[in-house]
C-alpha cells in the first residue's frame, strides 16, 4: 500500500503529467490505468490528435506500471500502433499490463481506448529493471 500511495503522489507532482493533465486512476502490481482528456492543443497540423500526445499517455501508464515492482525500471523499447484518432473532447484511458517479467526485464501490453470503448492505440513495451530502489520511497 505504501508503494502504491507513493507512485500516486509522484504522478500528482510530475511536471509533464500535470502539463498534459494526466491522471493515474488505477494501480496494482503489474497493472496501471492513466486517463487524460484529448484537447484541441493536442492537435497536429491536420486537426487530429498528435501521435505524441497519445504516446505520452501510453508512456505514463508504462512508467507507473513498471514501478509497481518497487524498484527503478526504465524503458528499453516502446512500439506503438495507432489504430484510430480520437474525437475532440474524448476521455482517453491507457491501460498497461505486465505480460512477463524476469529479475532484469519485463514486457507490457498497453492499450488506449476512448470513453466509448473505441480502440485508439496498441503498444508493446519492454523495460529494464535496474535493481535500484525508488528514490521517493
Amino acid at each position: 500500500m505504501q508503494l502504491k500511495e507513493a507512485i500516486f503522489s509522484q504522478v500528482k507532482k510530475e511536471p509533464f503529467a500535470q502539463a498534459l493533465k494526466m491522471e493515474l486512476v488505477a494501480l496494482e502490481e503489474g497493472f496501471s490505468a492513466v486517463e487524460m482528456d484529448y484537447r484541441a492543443e493536442m492537435d497536429n497540423m491536420f486537426g487530429r490528435a498528435h501521435g505524441g500526445a497519445i504516446f505520452s499517455l501510453i508512456d505514463e501508464a508504462f512508467e507507473t506500471v513498471c514501478q509497481t515492482v518497487g524498484g527503478v525500471t526504465v524503458a528499453l523499447n516502446v512500439a506503438v500502433n495507432y489504430v484510430a484518432s480520437p474525437e475532440a473532447g474524448a476521455r482517453l484511458r491507457a491501460e498497461a499490463r505486465e505480460v512477463s517479467g524476469t529479475k532484469r526485464t519485463a514486457t507490457y501490453d498497453i492499450k488506449v481506448h476512448d470513453q466509448k470503448g473505441t480502440l485508439i492505440a496498441v503498444c508493446q513495451a519492454v523495460a529494464y529493471r535496474t535493481g535500484k530502489p525508488l528514490p521517493f520511497m
